[in-house]
C-alpha cells in the first residue's frame, strides 16, 4: 500500500527524525515462537483498572499525578550507545556519485581508515530475558551496541533485526530477570490524554517530561522507505536528541508507543514530539522473534487522504475517509472487488478517515489475514472482504534464510571466508574474499575485480558469510561495500543498487 499524496505540509518548519540522536496490569503474557519459550511479550488486559492517578491539592483542586508510571516505567528503560566506523567516502551524498570520484584505474577511490562515530539513544525492555526495543536509527549500522541499564549496569548488545519501514529494531542483551515493561494498546489512547515521555536526552539518563496526545495518526514523511508506515502519536512531551528510541507511557505505566521524532527548526524540542505506536511495534517485534524478519501485509492499492479540495474535485458529498486512486494487479483489494474512485472508511468494523490510519489497520496484520472493507461507491456503502498478500502477491510466510538466499545471489559473486592468518597479513579483522564475479548487479554496476576482500557493508562489520548474508538479506535500494585488495594498498569502495 502507498501513498500517491505526500502528507508532509502538515508542519510549517523544519521535521526532523529524531535521529533525535545522535497499575495495575491484569497479567496477560504471550509467548512467542517454538525457539522462544522462554520469551514473553507482558501485555496489559484491555479492562485493567486505572492506577491512581490524581489527588488533591490544599485548594481540592484535582491534580493529576506522574510519580506511579515514572518510578514504574524508569527501571525499564536503557541507554543506547553505538558505535559506527565511518570513512570519508560514506559522507558523500550520493553513494552512485561517479563511484566516488573515479579517480582510480578500479573506479573506486582508496582512503583512510574508518574512524569510530558514537551516538547515543533510548530503548525499552520488552521481556525478561533481555530483549530491548528502540529506533532502528539509534542502531543503524552499528558494529558494537553497549546497553546501560538505570542502576548503571552495562551490557554488549546483538541485534535481532531491524524493520526500516517503522523505524522499529529489536536487539538482545544477555541477561534475565531484567524489569520488563507492560504493552499497553494505542488504538485506545486519546487526544487530550496525559502521557509520560522517558529517555536520556543529551545523554541525560532516565529523564522524565510529560504531556498530553496532541493527535493520533500523523504522517510526517520522515521514513524513506518504500514500505514505510507512519502513523505517529503527537504529543507535546518534551523530546530531545538521545530520547530515540524511549518510552512513551500512560499514567499506568503502560507502553503506549516508542519516541521517535521531533518537529523543530533547530534540532531541539520545539513543541511536537512524535511516536510510534505500540500496536504497530508489538507487530514487529512479534514478527522479528516468530520469523526472523517482517511479514508484511499489502492491500494492493494506491491511495491518498480524501479532504475539502479531493471531495470536490472527485464531487464526493464527505470528506474523510482514504480514496482509491488505482489498484494493483494481482491486489487483494481488485481480487475483492474495490474499484478505482472507491473511498475506503472501514477495516475490520474500525473507521478509517485517513491513509495512515489505514496504513496503520493493515500494517499490523500478516499476508493471510482476512480484511473486512467497508467503501463507499456512488453514494451507497458497501462491505468486501479482501486477503492481504505479500510483496511476492501471494500468503506465503516470508522466511529469513529464503531473503538471504535471494538478496546474496543478485550479487552474482561467489565468496568465501578468510582464514584468520589471511586476516592478520592484509592487517583485517575477518572478511570474505570474492573468488568469482558472474552475471549480477556486482559486475553489471561496478568494477570490482575477483580477490577483492569485504569488511564492511553499509559501514557495518563483515567476519564471516553469515554477517554480508544477513546485512544483504533486508536491503533495498543503494548498498556501500568497503574493503582491500591484497595486492593494491588502500581500503577500496564499490556502490550498487539492489
Amino acid at each position: 500500500m502507498q501513498q500517491s499524496m505526500s502528507n508532509g505540509k502538515l508542519l510549517s518548519f523544519l521535521l526532523l527524525a529524531a535521529v533525535l540522536g545522535s497499575t495495575l496490569t491484569l497479567g496477560v503474557y504471550r509467548y512467542l515462537g517454538d525457539d522462544q519459550k522462554s520469551t514473553v511479550l507482558r501485555v496489559a488486559h484491555d479492562s485493567a483498572a486505572p492506577a491512581v492517578v490524581s489527588r488533591y491539592d490544599e485548594n481540592g483542586d484535582n491534580l493529576p499525578t506522574f510519580t506511579y508510571a515514572a518510578e514504574k516505567v524508569m527501571p525499564s528503560v536503557v541507554h543506547i550507545k553505538s558505535t559506527v566506523m565511518r570513512s570519508a567516502a560514506q559522507n558523500i551524498p550520493d553513494p552512485f556519485r561517479d563511484f566516488f570520484g573515479g579517480d582510480s584505474p578500479f573506479g573506486m577511490r582508496p582512503n583512510a581508515s574508518p574512524t569510530p562515530q558514537v551516538g547515543t539513544g533510548s530503548g525499552v525492555i520488552i521481556s525478561e530475558d533481555g530483549y530491548i526495543v528502540t529506533n532502528n536509527h539509534v542502531i543503524d549500522q552499528a558494529e558494537d551496541i553497549e546497553v546501560s541499564l538505570s542502576d548503571n549496569r552495562t551490557y554488549k548488545a546483538k541485534l535481532i533485526g531491524t524493520d526500516p519501514s517503522t523505524d522499529i529494531a529489536l536487539i538482545k542483551i544477555d541477561a534475565t530477570d531484567m524489569p520488563a515493561i507492560t504493552l499497553g494498546n494505542s488504538d485506545q489512547v486519546r487526544v487530550g490524554e496525559w502521557v509520560l515521555a522517558i529517555g536520556n536526552p543529551f545523554n541525560l539518563n532516565s529523564t522524565v517530561t510529560a504531556g498530553i496526545v496532541s493527535a493520533k495518526a500523523r504522517n510526517i514523511n520522515i521514513l524513506h522507505d518504500q514500505s514505510a508506515i507512519e502513523s505517529f502519536i503527537q504529543t507535546d512531551a518534551a523530546v530531545n536528541p538521545g530520547n530515540s528510541g524511549g518510552a512513551l507511557v500512560d499514567l499506568n505505566g503502560n507502553l503506549i508507543g516508542i519516541n521517535t521524532a521531533i518537529a523543530s527548526p533547530t534540532g531541539s524540542y520545539s513543541g511536537y514530539s512524535f511516536a510510534v505506536p505500540v500496536t504497530i511495534v508489538r507487530k514487529v517485534m512479534e514478527d522479528l522473534l516468530e520469523y526472523g524478519t517482517i511479514q508484511r501485509a499489502f492491500l494492493g492499492v494506491i491511495i491518498r487522504s480524501v479532504d475539502g479540495n479531493l471531495a470536490k474535485e472527485k464531487g464526493l458529498d464527505f470528506t474523510s475517509g482514504v480514496y482509491v486512486d488505482s489498484l494493483m494487479d494481482n491486489g487483494a483489494a481488485k481480487d475483492a472487488g474495490v474499484k478505482k474512485g472507491d473511498v475506503i472508511i472501514g477495516v475490520n468494523g474500525l473507521e478509517v478517515k485517513t491513509s495512515s490510519e489505514l496504513q496503520v489497520a493493515v500494517g499490523t496484520l500478516r499476508p493471510g489475514d482476512l480484511v473486512k472493507l467497508k467503501v463507499m461507491r456512488d453514494g451507497d456503502e458497501k462491505e468486501l472482504s479482501a486477503t492481504l498478500r505479500n510483496k511476492q502477491g501471494n500468503t506465503d510466510v516470508v522466511k529469513k534464510e529464503d531473503l538471504i538466499s535471494n538478496s546474496v545471489s543478485k550479487l552474482g559473486i561467489e565468496l568465501e571466508e578468510l582464514s584468520s592468518s589471511t586476516a592478520r597479513q592484509l592487517k583485517v579483522d575477518g572478511g570474505v574474499r570474492v573468488t568469482d564475479i558472474g552475471a549480477g548487479v556486482v559486475r553489471d554496476q561496478t568494477k570490482m575485480r575477483e580477490g577483492f576482500v569485504i569488511t564492511h557493508v553499509d559501514g557495518r562489520k563483515v567476519s564471516s558469510m553469515k554477517d554480508l548474508q544477513e546485512i544483504i538479506a533486508n536491503k533495498e535500494g543503494g548498498v556501500m561495500v568497503e574493503g582491500v585488495y591484497p595486492d593494491q594498498p588502500g581500503r577500496y569502495y564499490y556502490a550498487f543498487g539492489l
